[in-house]
């Protein structure tokens, strides 16, 4: 083995070390993959002495959709957002370990906050009615009889605001979408899928 392998390989035990004090739901051997596949899908040598490096919304958005069959833009957008916590166009290698984190193993809490902040559109804190008719217009299949879709797609805002608005204040906040969940978990992806298929994580 050589010396730069062997210095790389104490480099990432030790980043893989402190990144699973710091992150729930891995374990130091699960980080250390995880840092690896980072470097990997970086396309770049696991040299972890690198100023910035990320994935940039482009190459997050490929990764998206060919290892979690995410597809709708809108969505892959707001995960985006959700991952880039420093908001810095740049998803790091904690952030993307993070974001995994909530992604693949995380809580109800956790992916209700998840999918909240990939629903708000302009990051104002509420899921508006605009937002709704671009997710769930984006995300509806359209019948070609169809005579005005968007019609329809208005319709289903207002069923889903009368559903999950609970303090009728014609948006969804927080509280909101938290309480609509928590009594019905099948609407924590009601605006779109943003949480891969367990058959995806398994394999």
């Amino acid at each position: 083995m050589s010396k730069m392998s062997a210095m790389n390989r104490k480099v990432i035990q030790t980043l893989a070390e402190t990144i699973s004090k710091q992150v729930e739901h891995f374990n130091k051997t699960e980080a250390e993959c995880l840092i690896r596949e980072f470097n990997l899908l970086l396309g770049e040598p696991t040299n972890t002495g690198r100023t910035v490096q990320g994935l940039d919304r482009a190459r997050f958005r490929s990764i998206l959709h060919h290892t979690f069959d995410l597809t709708d833009d809108i969505i892959m957008d707001g995960a985006f957002r959700a991952f880039d916590k420093d908001n810095d166009g740049i998803v790091s290698l904690k952030e993307w370990i993070e974001g995994l984190s909530v992604l693949l193993r995380g809580t109800l809490n956790e992916k209700i906050k998840y999918c909240f902040h990939v629903y708000d559109l302009n990051g104002d804190g509420f899921i508006t009615r605009e937002e709704m008719f671009r997710l769930l217009k984006n995300s509806l299949v359209r019948q070609p009889t169809e005579e005005d879709p968007d019609e329809g797609v208005k319709d289903l805002v207002e069923i889903t605001l009368k559903k999950m608005d609970h303090d009728h204040d014609g948006k969804l906040s927080f509280d909101d979408f938290e309480k609509a969940v928590r009594e019905e978990n099948l609407l924590l992806e009601a605006f779109g899928t943003c949480l891969p298929d367990s058959t995806v994580i398994t394999n």
